[in-house]
């Protein structure tokens, strides 16, 4: 299993539904609008890196008022 968290910037006064639109999509365990340099963050699951990638483009990216995704992949060392 590969968890990431995903950093989002939206247009402003969009962040509020953006992260009410991601919060439900398939693979997404946590989406909050949050202050500061970027507007919603999310934490995402996904089989593998592969599936991860798909999530976030085909998925995350896709919803309405999203202009930036930066995706940290987990690491436990």
């Amino acid at each position: 299993m590969v968890q990431a968290y995903i950093l989002i910037q939206t247009e402003v006064g969009k962040a509020a539904e953006v992260a009410g639109a991601i919060k439900v999509i398939p693979g997404v365990t946590q989406a909050e609008d949050v202050t500061g340099p970027y507007d919603v963050i999310v934490r995402a699951e996904a089989n593998n890196v592969d599936e991860l990638g798909k999530l976030v483009v085909a998925k995350i990216q896709a919803v309405e008022g999203i202009t930036r995704t930066l995706t940290c992949p987990i690491v436990h060392i």
